[in-house]
């Protein structure tokens, strides 16, 4: 029996979300199925990050046991074929030892919010962008959204149906950036409340259209309540770029 380790890449759009759910084809069924197509075993998944519905990855990873004995790069190629023609590809198999687990050995989580702020609505990118045709002031963004990282109790910053034990997370970097006409919310932790980027990128975009100053972030975060936070911005931005172990 070999654990395998593999990397992944997806357009969540098609998808109710990494997770097996009754209402829907996920991430986790497809490839769920194309193990069994590929070595006639029926496995289970385990995946570093649950991305909801509509949440794209360009780095997810995930392990599953495998009795067949087989090879990398056979495992990897077997499955980017069996997994046609849905919009996921594996990018790396590999080998690993069997106290891995793609969730719980995992020390970073990094994700990418992009927002497209132009007045024109995307064409190529629509699905894969949050549209804001309202100029938003990124480097003010930026600097609201150095008073939610460390560590703080993220209550305001989470969905109403989130199942973590604590609301209590430390946010090691939260950054916004400008390229052209895009700009881009970066944030990085050890693990992240459900909807928690969505939701912190949802209050920082009042930041960037001048609603809100940063002094008015700050209060939310002290409310420690849904309501007191931003809008919940968009799936479609939202993109699982890095897992470290």
């Amino acid at each position: 029996m070999t654990r395998w380790k593999i990397t992944l890449e997806y357009d969540g759009a098609g998808f109710v979300g990494w997770q097996r759910q009754e209402n829907g084809l996920s991430v986790q069924q497809v490839l769920e199925e194309a193990v069994e197509r590929f070595a006639q075993e029926r496995v289970t998944l385990s995946g570093a990050g649950r991305t909801d519905s509509g949440v794209h990855a360009l780095a997810q990873v995930a392990h599953f046991d495998l009795a067949k004995d087989t090879d990398a790069s056979t495992v990897r190629d077997a499955l980017n074929h069996h997994c046609k023609p849905h919009p996921v590809a594996v990018l790396e198999a590999e080998p690993e030892a069997d106290d891995f687990h793609a969730r719980f050995s995992a020390t970073s989580r990094h994700y990418l919010y992009r927002i497209l702020n132009r007045r024109a609505p995307p064409v190529l990118e629509r699905g894969r962008v949050w549209h804001v045709p309202v100029a938003l002031d990124a480097a003010a963004m930026h600097e609201a959204a150095g008073v939610l990282v460390g560590h703080h109790d993220f209550s305001s910053f989470r969905a109403a149906e989130c199942q973590a034990d604590s609301p209590v997370k430390t946010l090691d970097a939260l950054a916004v950036s400008r390229a052209g006409d895009e700009v881009r919310l970066t944030a990085s932790a050890r693990s992240f409340l459900h909807n928690q980027v969505r939701i912190l990128a949802g209050t920082l975009k009042l930041v960037g259209e001048g609603k809100w100053s940063d002094l008015d972030v700050r209060r939310a975060l002290e409310a420690r309540e849904r309501a007191a936070a931003g809008p919940t911005a968009p799936a479609a931005g939202l993109y699982l770029t890095r897992v470290e172990y």
